[in-house]
Order: structure tokens, then sequence, then C-alpha cells
């Protein structure tokens, strides 16, 4: 029984070897598409971020800063 078993894997060793580096690429391909589309996913919700917070700075810069500056901007309809 061990000698058929050393004598098929003796003829097939470098087949089996082929199919081996076929299917480590394969599985490598694959996990780099994978971890790609989670860095993507992760500029997405920073660039997101960034865009709030810049809204809010902008806001922020272009708010009433006394009670006059309040009541001019409600009356001009710029609030």
């Amino acid at each position: 029984m061990f000698a058929i078993l050393t004598g098929w894997l003796s003829s097939n060793a470098m087949r089996l070897i082929g199919w081996g580096a076929i299917a480590a690429s394969v599985t490598a391909i694959l996990l780099g598409a994978r971890q790609e589309g989670r860095n993507a996913e992760r500029y997405d919700q920073l660039q997101k971020a960034m865009e709030i917070k810049n809204a809010q700075l902008q806001a922020t810069l272009t708010a009433p800063r006394t009670r006059d500056e309040l009541v001019d901007q409600l009356r001009d309809g710029k609030f």
C-alpha cells in the first residue's frame, strides 16, 4: 500500500505542486481584493467625516458673533 502511494506521489508530484501553486495564487488574489474593498470603505467613511467637519467649521466661521448680527441675518434671510 505504501509503495503504491509513494509511486503515485513520485509520478504526480509536479502536478500536485502546480495545483497547489494555483490554489495559493487564487487565495492570495481573493484575500487581496477583500482587503482592498475594506480600504475603499474606510476611505469613503473618512472622506464623509472630513466633509462634515469642514461644513461644521465653515458654519462656525459664518455664524453671527453678536445679537445684532443675528438680527441682521434674520432680517436679510441669510440665516
